[in-house]
């Protein structure tokens, strides 16, 4: 599974990238405005950061405008993911980008529907929200489940990219339904390394080799 960094912070990028293991970034508007910069800069900078994926989300509704701003985020790196609403223009958008050959990241999907039509229109990846599922009540985790026997029914070359990550369990489940990425805060990737048996185990190495090295 990949991990893609899930934030606009230059600061949390350059951390997570110096541990090795991050594969891209994605942003969205809410990301973006936390850095009080604007988009197309966030993004250049990012991009000379990580050498993977990275997701820019259009903010226009309809489908003139999200093509053109797409169109324009694309130029800045030819890592840049073009990230689109599940909506009926963003379904229509990811078409039109899917033909000319720019990646896609279909978000805001709540169901298997919306990731049927994603794949149909040849989306690179489908963003499904778990944590914004569980948090009214669902399992966010079915979802993910549905979105991949659908795709492997169909053989559709569509990413899973599980988004809205909120803690370790939720890196845990989706990695053992078959997502393809996982997007997450680096808060949840730092809290990957924890476990109380590895923190007690070193501490208890640590004091073994001082007794040994002191007699």
């Amino acid at each position: 599974m990949e991990f893609f960094l899930d934030t606009g912070i230059i600061a949390e990028i350059k951390e997570a990238v110096s541990l090795g293991i991050i594969d891209g970034v994605t942003t969205n508007p809410s990301l973006i405005a936390k850095t009080g910069r604007k988009q197309e800069d966030v993004i250049r900078e990012i991009s000379e950061i990580v050498d993977g994926p990275i997701s820019a989300e259009v903010i226009a509704l309809d489908l003139d405008g999200m093509i053109k701003e797409g169109e324009e985020l694309a130029k800045i790196h030819k890592n840049v993911v073009i990230k689109l609403p599940l909506t009926e223009a963003g379904i229509a958008a990811c078409a039109h980008f899917t033909k000319k050959g720019i990646k896609t990241n279909v978000t805001l999907c709540f169901s298997m529907n919306q990731a049927l039509l994603a794949a149909k229109a040849g989306a690179t990846y489908i963003s499904p929200f778990i944590g914004r599922l569980d948090d009214i009540g669902h399992n966010g985790n079915d979802l993910i489940a549905e979105i991949r026997q659908m795709y492997d029914n169909y053989g559709f070359k569509t990413k899973i990219l599980a988004a809205s990550i909120r803690h370790s369990a939720h890196v845990r489940e989706v990695a053992l339904i078959g997502a393809d990425v996982g997007t997450m805060p680096l808060s949840v990737i730092k809290s990957l390394y924890k476990h109380p048996l590895t923190t007690n185990g070193l501490e208890a190495f640590l004091a073994d080799h001082k007794k040994a090295n002191t007699k």
